[in-house]
């Protein structure tokens, strides 16, 4: 096959994409401190986005080196089951950053422990089934004429993939707004408890509305062109539209190291401690809430 640079940059943005989140995973891993739960799902988000990498450069890889039917079933199924645990992921993150908050009182206990590890099992069971589908039999090589923009996937495929994008993108919207409600009113209950001027609650609901802003924009802006091309898309579309809309779909797992790990002091520190060999005393350790990473 001829050599499609959009295949190269897609290799490229994979191979980025595995090595920060091969670091956060081994981060994780390997620090016993980070097993809180907020971590064990940061950690699913990384492991995803790490697999999405992965996926990127072994298509590549057997696209142009291994030309096979059955093996590209293999990787557009570890790309599809990747996906779909990196944006169900960021949900669970969604949902934990809402309960610490509206259940603060009875966050840290047992109960909090056992519903992160059945949001686990939930995301990774349900990714693992979308992306075993292909492998099963449900895909278009044998009718091309049923094939969505992304071959071999069928064209009801991509279009549950893609109703399951705006379901997931609805509830974290719901969540994020009630959650900048919480946040609001407590910046407005600790001002008045201390006698902040109003100036310091506005500034603090600010910053929090902003970070919430980030995040959503973020994940909307990656995701959201590729999944109205799904529905609207059939096989005879251009590739290069397939091209431009999966391309920034790829760069949210490349962000989301950036916004939901590395902005963290405690993994900031961990880093700071392995390139130095020695801790920061810059940076200060504290327990953060999940609502604050």
């Amino acid at each position: 096959l001829a050599l499609n640079p959009w295949d190269v940059v897609l290799c490229i943005s994979g191979t980025i994409i595995s090595c920060e989140n091969a670091i956060v995973v081994v981060v994780i891993f390997y620090t016993p401190a980070f097993r809180a739960p907020m971590f064990l799902l940061i950690g699913s988000l990384a492991t995803a986005d790490l697999l999405a990498g992965l996926g990127l450069i072994l298509h590549f890889a057997f696209v142009y080196f291994i030309p096979s039917e059955a093996v590209s079933l293999l990787t557009v199924g570890l790309l599809v089951t990747s996906f779909t645990a990196s944006v169900s992921s960021l949900l669970t993150i969604t949902i934990d950053r809402y309960l610490s908050l509206y259940n603060a009182l009875t966050y840290y206990s047992e109960r909090t422990v056992t519903r992160t590890y059945i949001m686990l099992i939930l995301t990774w069971g349900a990714s693992i089934c979308y992306g075993l589908l292909p492998v099963m039999g449900w895909n278009c090589l044998k009718e091309p004429s049923a094939c969505s923009i992304v071959k071999p996937l069928t064209k009801n495929h991509l279009l549950i993939l893609s109703v399951s994008f705006f379901t997931v993108f609805a509830a974290m919207l719901q969540l994020y707004v009630q959650i900048c409600r919480i946040v609001c009113r407590h910046a407005q209950q600790i001002a008045v408890q201390r006698h902040f001027l109003a100036s310091s609650h506005y500034v603090t609901t600010r910053k929090g509305i902003a970070t919430l802003a980030v995040i959503l924009g973020t994940f909307a802006s990656c995701w959201l062109p590729f999944a109205v091309y799904g529905l609207l898309g059939d096989c005879s579309s251009p590739a290069l539209y397939t091209y431009v809309t999966l391309l920034p779909a790829t760069y949210n797992s490349m962000l989301n190291p950036v916004i939901y790990a590395f902005r963290n002091q405690e993994i900031q520190k961990v880093l700071w401690a392995v390139c130095c060999g020695c801790f920061s005393s810059t940076l200060p350790f504290r327990s953060r809430s999940p609502s604050d990473v």
